[in-house]
């Protein structure tokens, strides 16, 4: 660790105590200048509960005051090391203001049996405790950035091994402020001839080994120099942000989290389908319907095409929902079209003008109303909203082991693909962008595609 980053590390604890004392003075005058920050706009009464500012600064800054620290501390916000994105750090710090207004209220509440004293005071100070505090972080980072451009605090790094480091690596260490690569060196005896003229902080390995004497001979090297010692796992290096550290017992272990579709993201997840999707199905059930007695009335019945696809790990099928938009044997007569099938870049069938299906069922699928259906699927567990497109049982046995990664989360009536390009699309590139969504899974991505596949339906493009 640098001198520099413990400097820092404590220095937010002043700044954070500074702009929290700030907040809460500030909150304090407005409430009683009867300033609510409404331009043109005045809604307060005089403060007759509001105590002299000795009392207030005894009763309730001071102790707000010690809170907050404690509270900034158990949420890690005085990390030495940090790996969090500065909104990640701003969120730290509403959760900060959220939990300090609710144990305020708690604490009146609950132990002195009263209420707090200014509702328009509390809500001043939450807020301005997140701006001077996210403020005062920022200078703060912004000063350790200052200082770093001329060398304070940054770590020099030099990477050895058979291999060099790649192409990616070795630009995120030019690019990144913390570090100052120096260069690669291919054996122990080159980097103890470096180690002569130049201070190294990190030893960065690139083919770590276990049984490798050269591995053990460099840790014991740097153990014995106290020089930082690195390596890069030598495996699943392709989607390293899915590698989570756990540990067995004492021993560190690397994992592979397929996706970050999991623990709460998952469940959460789940309720936002169950709750969409019989929002959905009310508000629907009248154009449903409607679809149902044209379908009846045009071709008669079933109403319904079940598709048995394969589901979540591709470890069972799903009875996937559709209003049945071709003629009845359909499946019958794919086996005589197979010679006109478009898709010949992978193992899935399509037909752009295909014979079987009806004139009612082209307007369905114009506008994906025969997807309609699967709200039921979604709300049964079988699919989400969001998610890749479930294929057929005999065209995900011709699925290679790469591309049965998309199977990781379960099946969604839309999904990154669909709105990439639709049926445009050959299989390598609908497999490209079903990984990119199932490796890079996020709640703002599936309200993305939901939001952007209004406007591909709407539009039709690559039907």
């Amino acid at each position: 660790m640098k001198r520099s980053e413990a400097l820092f590390g404590l220095l937010r604890i002043p700044m954070d105590a500074l702009a929290a004392t700030a907040a809460l003075l500030l909150a304090h005058r407005l409430r009683l200048e009867r300033i609510d920050l409404i331009p043109n706009v005045q809604l307060l009464e005089p403060a007759t509960s509001l105590p002299p500012m000795d009392i207030y600064l005894q009763e309730f800054v001071w102790p707000s005051l010690g809170f907050i620290i404690f509270l900034s501390a158990i949420l890690g916000l005085y990390a030495i090391r940090s790996s969090r994105g500065a909104w990640q750090e701003v969120g730290r710090v509403v959760l900060v203001a959220v939990f300090w207004v609710i144990a305020v209220m708690a604490w009146y509440f609950l132990v002195r049996k009263e209420l707090f004293y200014s509702r328009i005071l509390l809500a001043h100070g939450a807020g301005f405790l997140v701006i001077f505090m996210s403020l005062g972080r920022a200078a703060v980072l912004l000063l350790e950035r200052a200082l770093m451009r001329h060398g304070v605090g940054v770590y020099r790094v030099v990477s050895i091994g058979a291999q060099s480091v790649t192409a990616e690596a070795g630009a995120a260490l030019n690019r990144d402020r913390r570090f100052h690569y120096v260069g690669h060196r291919l054996s122990l005896e080159e980097l103890q001839d470096l180690l002569v003229t130049k201070t190294i902080d990190i030893v960065l390995q690139t083919d770590p080994s276990p049984e490798s004497g050269q591995t053990i001979a460099l840790i014991d090297y740097c153990r014995a120099a106290h020089i930082g010692y690195a390596f890069f796992p030598p495996v699943l290096a392709d989607v390293p942000h899915l590698l989570q550290v756990d540990h067995l017992g004492l021993i560190p272990i690397i994992r592979l989290q397929p996706t970050p579709l999991d623990g709460w993201g998952r469940v959460v997840k789940r309720l936002l389908d169950i709750v969409l999707s019989a929002a959905l199905l009310i508000v629907l059930s009248p154009l449903l319907l409607i679809i149902a007695a044209v379908i009846l009335i045009t071709s008669g019945w079933p109403i319904l095409y079940v598709s048995r696809r394969m589901g979540e790990r591709a470890q069972s099928q799903i009875p996937v929902l559709k209003f049945r938009s071709m003629i009845r044997d359909a499946d019958a007569q794919k086996s005589h079209l197979q010679q006109q099938n478009e898709r010949n870049d992978g193992p899935l069938f399509k037909i752009t003008n295909d014979p079987r299906i009806t004139a009612v069922g082209q307007f369905l699928r114009r506008f994906d109303l025969d997807e309609l259906p699967q709200l039921i699927n979604v709300f049964l567990g079988h699919m989400s909203l969001v998610g890749p497109r479930p294929h057929l049982p005999e065209e995900v046995q011709k699925y290679k082991p790469y591309e049965r990664r998309v199977f990781a989360v379960k099946p969604g009536i839309t999904g990154l693909a669909q709105v990439s390009g639709r049926s445009t699309l050959n299989f390598s590139e609908e497999v490209r962008f079903d990984l990119h969504y199932v490796e890079d899974w996020s709640f703002w991505l599936d309200f993305w595609i939901m939001w952007r596949t209004l406007w591909v339906v709407l539009s039709g493009k690559g039907m």
